[in-house]
C-alpha cells in the first residue's frame, strides 16, 4: 500500500459505491479524510467506520451543484485540517433519456453536478494547494466519456468534459507541483449499477475481456496510486480500469 500519512483528502460524492469505497482506501493508507456528499446519514456512518479503524475523518455535507455549500465545505475542511493535499471530484448524478427528447433540466443537471461542480471544487483546492505548491487532484471520468453510450448524452458530454478539464488545469498548474489527473471507470459494481437487471449485467461481463464487472475497490486502489508520491510524475492522464473494455 502506498503511504499517504500526514496526508489531508477530500473525497466528494463519498456516502456510496466508488467515493466511499476510496475514503477508506486513503484513509488506510494513512490520510485524514474529509468525506463530502448530501446524504449526511450515510456520511455519519462512514466517518464512524473510518475512525472505528483508527483513521480521521470529518463528515461534510455538501451538494457541488451549490456553490454556496462548496465554499462553505471547504472552509470547514480548513477549519479541521488547515490544508488539502488530495482532492477525489467523484461526485455525479445521472439522468438518463434519449437525446431527441431529453428535458433542458436534465441535461443541466448533470452538466451542473458532473463538470462545474468538479470545477468548483478545484477552483476552491487550488487556493491552498498553489499556496502549498503541492497537490494532488483526481477526477473520476468515466470508460463511457470514450466510448460514448446511447441514452447517456448528457453523462457522457459531462464526463468527457471532466477529461478536457483534467487536461487544461494540469498544464496551467505543473509549474506548482500539481498533479491533475482521471481515473476512468469501466462497469463497476456500485449502486449505481445494481439496479441493472441481472441479463444486462450478463451482457456486460460478457464484453469485458477480464469477464467481470469491476468493484470499488479496483477503482480505489488506482486513486490512492495517483495521490501517493510515487505518482509524482504523471499529470495530465486518464488511467483506465475498465477491465480491457475499451482500448485506447
Amino acid at each position: 500500500m502506498f503511504s499517504l500519512k500526514d496526508k489531508v483528502a477530500l473525497v466528494t460524492g463519498a456516502s456510496q459505491g466508488i467515493g466511499r469505497e476510496t475514503a477508506l482506501a486513503l484513509a488506510q493508507a494513512g490520510a485524514k479524510v474529509a468525506v463530502a456528499a448530501r446524504n449526511e446519514e450515510k456520511l455519519t456512518t462512514l466517518v464512524t467506520d473510518i475512525l472505528a479503524a483508527g483513521g480521521e475523518a470529518i463528515g461534510i455535507k455538501m451538494d457541488v451543484a451549490d456553490p454556496d455549500q462548496i465554499r462553505s465545505g471547504f472552509k470547514q475542511l480548513l477549519e479541521k485540517f488547515a490544508r488539502l493535499d488530495i482532492l477525489v471530484n467523484n461526485a455525479a448524478i445521472t439522468r438518463d433519456g434519449l437525446a431527441l427528447r431529453m428535458r433542458l433540466e436534465d441535461w443541466d443537471a448533470v452538466l451542473r453536478t458532473n463538470l462545474t461542480g468538479a470545477h468548483l471544487c478545484i477552483q476552491q483546492a487550488l487556493s491552498t494547494m498553489m499556496r502549498a505548491r503541492a497537490g494532488r487532484i483526481i477526477n473520476i471520468a468515466s470508460v463511457v466519456a470514450q466510448m460514448g453510450n446511447a441514452g447517456q448524452a448528457n453523462y457522457v458530454a459531462a464526463k468527457a468534459g471532466l477529461v478536457g478539464l483534467t487536461k487544461a488545469i494540469a498544464i496551467e498548474i505543473a509549474s506548482r507541483n500539481i498533479t491533475v489527473n482521471a481515473v476512468a471507470p469501466g462497469f463497476i459494481a456500485t449502486p449505481m449499477t445494481d439496479v441493472l437487471p441481472a441479463q444486462v449485467k450478463d451482457e456486460l461481463k460478457n464484453r469485458i475481456p477480464l469477464g467481470r464487472m469491476g468493484s470499488a475497490r479496483d477503482v480505489a486502489s488506482a486513486i490512492v496510486f495517483l495521490a501517493s508520491d510515487e505518482a509524482g510524475y504523471i499529470t495530465g492522464h486518464v488511467l483506465d480500469v475498465n477491465g480491457g473494455l475499451y482500448l485506447a
